[in-house]
């Protein structure tokens, strides 16, 4: 993964994180992934509340990135934030497949923001780089493409953009029934470490690898430049 000469110069200190995991078998929620997300629920639920969250440095700094990037965090909350926003006002989180729902645990637990996708559908390398305006895109859940505006951060491979930095995925590459191998990203924001990073990245691999099975490999973090 490479940063653009722009990206880098818009963001020289920040970190992307990235892992695979081979081998998984794409399913519904088990017993296992039920006691694992409960007992995530419970400890988030005791350690923070609705009203605190502002406060937190995780997620200030990803709203700071959002407003840097033209995004109102209070209307589209980064993908961290939001799940754990949900858990505290007492709901459940969304169920998807086993992968899905393993990445978001740890996307939840870290205030992270995570993808997935579907890694035998990329084609590397990626580039983090802002739209030239003639990228299209179709997101998850989305009827037609759309193009951005050239103040847009994507991730992008030698194809296709796969997101929106940090909060948007393509359909094209999610994870599906024949996902066989996974690709994790987890994007940084300025004041986030690397340690932070590899740590909510390193979650989503091992709860994945124990919901969905599948062998984990290394993490690696990518600098800007």
């Amino acid at each position: 993964m490479t940063w653009s000469k722009e990206a880098t110069t818009r963001f020289p200190e920040v970190l992307v994180s990235t892992g695979t995991v081979t081998g998984v078998k794409v399913a519904g929620s088990t017993k296992e992934a039920e006691k694992l997300k409960q007992s995530i629920l419970a400890k988030m639920r005791q350690n923070y509340t609705v009203e605190s969250l502002k406060h937190d440095p995780v997620v200030r700094a990803y709203r700071d990135l959002y407003w840097s990037l033209g995004i109102d965090p209070t209307k589209t909350r980064p993908a961290g934030e939001a799940l754990l926003r949900r858990a505290l006002h007492g709901n459940d989180l969304p169920s998807i497949s086993n992968v899905v729902d393993a990445y978001n645990l740890a996307s939840l637990e870290t205030i992270i923001p995570l993808s997935g996708f579907d890694l035998d559908l990329v084609s590397p390398p990626l580039e983090i780089r802002f739209s030239s305006g003639r990228d299209e895109f179709t997101g998850i859940g989305m009827d037609k493409p759309i193009k951005f505006p050239q103040k847009t951060l994507l991730v992008a491979d030698t194809k296709h953009v796969l997101c929106v930095y940090p909060y948007r995925d393509a359909n094209r590459t999610k994870i599906n029934p024949r996902t066989r191998s996974v690709l994790i990203i987890g994007y940084g924001a300025p004041g986030i470490g690397k340690d932070q990073l590899v740590d909510a990245v390193e979650k989503a691999l091992v709860y994945i690898e124990s919901t969905a099975g599948g062998v984990k490999e290394r993490v690696n973090v990518f600098h800007t430049g």
